[in-house]
Parts: structure tokens; C-alpha cells; sequence
């Protein structure tokens, strides 16, 4: 298919994310003053997308990129090019990397034009943290490495959310606490906030997961301990924890709240890894679990640091996280409908390795 055909995107049930369907629609082909056409090369899929769907309506997940009535467009990072431009600061050729749909190609109407970004500034984007808006010129990031193409479209975006999540802990003294409790240990993103708190060494992380996964993730030497959900009563009750749940199971919540009662000094909800498990959190003893929202933190750091200070502290951390991702990390890539339909199914289910990253193309082979 060429640019001027159709462009081809992944929806899916805003009730039920296991339904999905692929839509054709036409390439824009006259763009409005200001407006470009990014086309996506490929674009990064892991719980972590599938945890936007959780929050699709509290968080705003669902407006970035509007569907027709019951559908829904997920949210995914990765790397497009631009391939018609009608804003003079912007030239056919650039390659970004931001947030995208499940498609083959994005219009968007671009603005806050910089060296080394530039946003969509669509009326729709306007109710929406500008983070999501963003999209990165490589032409001008110190950090961009075209073989970690894929690496960072799987690592980057989690990461920030990770290291944000971290760095807000840290700035409220760990709430009392001297530990994390980390769910779904063996996700990206769990194992990113693992490696940031590793990092700053002021505290311990202490990660759950299945039992399969517990000698995965002993093996990444990021976790100071790792257990099974079942083993949730060895974790030491009587200090003082931070609870960051990335997996949405209701039960383990509940579990690991009950444990330590009054020495759950924070819980946190994040991700969505046993969305089937989602539940009730309601009344448990401890801290009340409260989802984390990480441009509040991304702000409130640019005003306590400056502009351009957070991407220089979180990149220069994200270096030394993609360096760690290459012992374990094996990047996959999945072309045409069909793959991404069923690798999207894969991932939602669970039955994606956790040393298995999935970069999927709605194209049926590499765009040239």
C-alpha cells in the first residue's frame, strides 16, 4: 500500500479490550495550514499500554486519539516520520519518536515548535497533559541511537513513568517507609522502577510475581528480594512499606494491605499486568491506594529544577537502564494486521515472556 491509499489502525473495545478490529480510512492528502502527516513506522507494545485501558477514562487515555462511539485507540510509543508538512519549521524527512495509535499514520496539528521537539496542538489534545502531546526530534536528542530504535520505544516511555514514580517517593521521604513492594515484578515497568530505586540506594525494593518468574527476576539483580504472590506473609510487616501495584489484582492488594496495616505508609496503582483481577480496593487498612500520575510529578520537578533539567537527569538515568536491558531484553518484531492483532491479544493476555519486547508495525514489512 503507499502513503496516498488508506491508513490502517488497531481499535479496541473500550468494555471489552479483548475485542478488536482493524479500520481503514484515507490518507489525508490536503493538510491545513500548521498540520503534518507523521507516518509510524513501529511502535512498542506492553502492559504497560494495556494499563492505559484501565485508566482510559479517569486519566484522559481514551481523548488522545478519538474513535468512533465504544472504541478506543491505545496509546503507544515509537518512531514515525514525517511525510507531509504544512508548518515551515517542520520538514518532510524528520524522524520522532512519541506518543502514536495503534495505525500506520498520524495528522496532527503541530505547534510549541522547538529545536528539539514540537507538540500536537489539536483542539482535542488542548484538556490533556502536553507530555502526551510531545514529539522528540532524534536530529536533536543527545541520547538518540538509531540501532536502540526499537530498545527505546520499548523502555523510554515506562521508564519516565518509573523514574518519576521513584522520584516522587523520594521526594516525600519515602512516606516513613524503608522499602517498596513491588507487583507484577517481572513487567518492564516494575523492573524499571526496581533499577531507579536500586540507583538512589536509600531504599530496598522487594518485588511479587508468579512463581514461574521468581528466578527471572532473582537473575536481574535489581530486586534486593524476590517472592511469589503466595509468600506475601514473609515480607517483614513490622517496618514501614511502600506499596507500588503494577499489576491491578484486587486480591493481592488487599493481601499486602492487610499485612502490614498501619506500616503501609503509600500505595500506589499504576499498571494493569492481571487486568482480570481488577477489583474493589476500597477500605483496606494502611494508606488509600491512589493512582499515579506522572506529568504532576514531571511538573512540579521542572519548577523545582528548571526547564530541560528533568530530561537531563532521567536521560542520563535511562542510559545506564538501557545498558542493563541488554543482558535480558530480546526485542521481537511483528509486521502486518494480522501480527499486530495477535501480538496485541498476547500481550493483554499475559502470554508474552517477560525478556520478550514486542515492536509491532501495522505495515506489512519495514516502510522504505
Amino acid at each position: 500500500m503507499s502513503d496516498t491509499q488508506q491508513c490502517t489502525t488497531l481499535e479496541v473495545g473500550k468494555e471489552n479490550w479483548s475485542d478488536s478490529r482493524i479500520v481503514h480510512e484515507p490518507v489525508p492528502s490536503d493538510l491545513a495550514a500548521d498540520e503534518v502527516l507523521l507516518r509510524v513506522n513501529r511502535f512498542a507494545l506492553t502492559a504497560n499500554n494495556i494499563s492505559y485501558c484501565l485508566s482510559g477514562e479517569t486519566l484522559g487515555y481514551w481523548g488522545f486519539f478519538p474513535a468512533a462511539e465504544g472504541w478506543g485507540r491505545i496509546p503507544v510509543m515509537g518512531y514515525a516520520d514525517v511525510v507531509s508538512s504544512q508548518h515551515a519549521d517542520i520538514a518532510v524527512g524528520e524522524r520522532v519518536w512519541g506518543w502514536f495509535p495503534m495505525s500506520t499514520h498520524l495528522k496532527i496539528k503541530a505547534g510549541k515548535v522547538h529545536p528539539n521537539q514540537f507538540a500536537d496542538v489539536s483542539s482535542h489534545r488542548a484538556e490533556y497533559s502536553p507530555i502526551y502531546a510531545q514529539f522528540s526530534r532524534t536530529s536533536a536528542n543527545p541520547i538518540y541511537d538509531v540501532e536502540r530504535e526499537d530498545q527505546d520505544s520499548l523502555l523510554r516511555g515506562l521508564f519516565l513513568t518509573s523514574w518519576l514514580c521513584e522520584d516522587f517517593v523520594h521526594d516525600n521521604e519515602h512516606f516513613g517507609g524503608d522499602h517498596y513492594v513491588i507487583t507484577s515484578a517481572s513487567s518492564k515497568t516494575s523492573i524499571a522502577l526496581a533499577f531507579a530505586v536500586s540507583q538512589r540506594g536509600s531504599a530496598q525494593a522487594v518485588g511479587l510475581t508468579s512463581k514461574g518468574n521468581v528466578a527471572f527476576c532473582e537473575a536481574l539483580g535489581c530486586y534486593d528480594r524476590v517472592l511469589s504472590y503466595d509468600d506475601i506473609d514473609q515480607l517483614d510487616a513490622s517496618r514501614g512499606a511502600v506499596l507500588v501495584d503494577m499489576a491491578g489484582n484486587a486480591d493481592v492488594v488487599a493481601r499486602v494491605h492487610n499485612h502490614y496495616g498501619d506500616n503501609l505508609r503509600f500505595s500506589s496503582k499504576i499498571g494493569a499486568t492481571h487486568h482480570e483481577d481488577l477489583g474493589s480496593t476500597d477500605n483496606l487498612p494502611g494508606a488509600v491506594p491512589e493512582f499515579f500520575f506522572a506529568p504532576a510529578q514531571a511538573q512540579k520537578r521542572t519548577g523545582d529544577w528548571g526547564p530541560g533539567e528533568i530530561e537531563k537527569r532521567m536521560g542520563a538515568s535511562f542510559v545506564a537502564f538501557r545498558e542493563f536491558c541488554d543482558s535480558w531484553l530480546a526485542v521481537q518484531r511483528y509486521f502486518g494486521e494480522d501480527a499486530a492483532t495477535s501480538t496485541y491479544q498476547r500481550v493483554l493476555h499475559g502470554q508474552v515472556a517477560p525478556s520478550e519486547g514486542c515492536i509491532v508495525s501495522l505495515w506489512p514489512h519495514e516502510p522504505e
